[in-house]
């Protein structure tokens, strides 16, 4: 990951590089459009979204653990994540991102198969293009403070406009306002994840460490989770699929969660939740073409709430206002 930060210093000066951090975000959303519709299908066969969330996030844990452990720059950036929270440097409450990481998947593993992975998408990005306003104004992201402009509300308006086209006349069936809901909830977690992430990251200088923290928070607390669950209602009543590839859900997370740390500082945290919602909505799409749930339902609608989505991200991107970057800017905007 520390590899993208002399990718996007070949872009020359702020401009050049926040097009290159969006473009590597939606490849990054893409990829999480691909861990919904895996999750979607995994908690469908084990009749469980919190198991299903709780494997997804101990696997992607299980991979980035390997990775920073077995590497001395990882171990050093780990040590200064601890020293920065020691100094006050890192609130302790900015390395909890993962919370918002373990609702999204859990929210993925119950509604997927119900909407299909474009309705999913698109309903949550109507709680994350709100909550991304909020977290860029109070600072929670390393960019720090970012005022509001009229572009930036017209985007994130447009963007749960697209919300609503794309929904069309779905939400008048109760069966998919339940999932729909649970769907916005989780969005909304999304973009403090993002800003918390991206504070890690830039008390550590890696966003692989930033990784790591948020699956190890998200795991604890999926953990905690299913261990109430099973003591209430008991095991999942589904049997664990045999194909390999249902499981991978955690090792797509490791990498778009480390593309989102990394890029935030230049993008700041709506500018991010809006690239990788065209690259998700785009990806989500095709999914629901070529592999669809049997709650997929490609329509009109669909592809203008998509379409208006991409014009949001474009409409996004002028006069986006970030501050100059501060390499140990962990603390800013407390």
């Amino acid at each position: 990951m520390h590899r993208l930060r002399s990718f996007f210093s070949r872009f020359g000066r702020r401009p050049g590089r926040r097009a290159a951090a969006c473009g590597t975000a939606a490849i990054g959303g893409a990829a999480q459009a691909v861990q919904s519709r895996l999750n979607g299908e995994l908690g469908a066969r084990l009749h469980d979204g919190l198991a299903t969330a709780g494997i997804t996030f101990g696997l992607g844990l299980l991979l980035v653990g390997v990775l920073v452990g077995t590497r001395r720059r990882g171990r050093r950036s780990l040590a200064q994540v601890v020293q920065a929270a020691r100094t006050g440097r890192l609130r302790g409450w900015q390395c909890l991102g993962g919370l918002g990481g373990a609702l999204l998947v859990t929210a993925q593993s119950i509604t997927v198969a119900e909407l299909g992975v474009a309705v999913f998408s698109v309903s949550a990005v109507a709680g994350q293009s709100v909550s991304s306003l909020v977290a860029d104004r109070v600072g929670a992201g390393p960019s720090g403070r970012q005022r509001l402009t009229v572009t930036r509300v017209a985007g994130a308006a447009l963007a749960i406009t697209a919300v609503l086209v794309a929904l069309g006349g779905r939400l008048r069936g109760h069966a998919v306002l339940g999932p729909a809901l649970l769907s916005a909830v989780a969005g909304l977690s999304i973009a403090w994840q993002q800003g918390f992430n991206g504070r890690v990251r830039a008390a550590s200088d890696s966003a692989l460490v930033a990784t790591a923290v948020n699956f190890a928070v998200g795991t604890v607390a999926l953990l905690l989770a299913v261990g109430v669950d099973i003591g209430l209602r008991g095991p999942p009543s589904g049997t664990p699929p045999s194909e390999p590839w249902l499981y991978v859900g955690g090792i797509i997370g490791v990498f778009y969660i480390g593309v989102g740390a990394a890029v935030v500082q230049y993008t700041g945290v709506l500018l991010l939740g809006l690239s990788l919602t065209a690259g998700q909505l785009t990806s989500a799409l095709v999914l629901d073409l070529i592999a669809p749930t049997p709650g997929s339902k490609v329509g009109l609608n669909l592809l203008v709430g998509i379409a208006l989505t991409l014009l949001a991200v474009a409409l996004a991107l002028v006069h986006v206002h970030l501050p100059r970057h501060r390499r140990h800017d962990a603390g800013a905007g407390r």
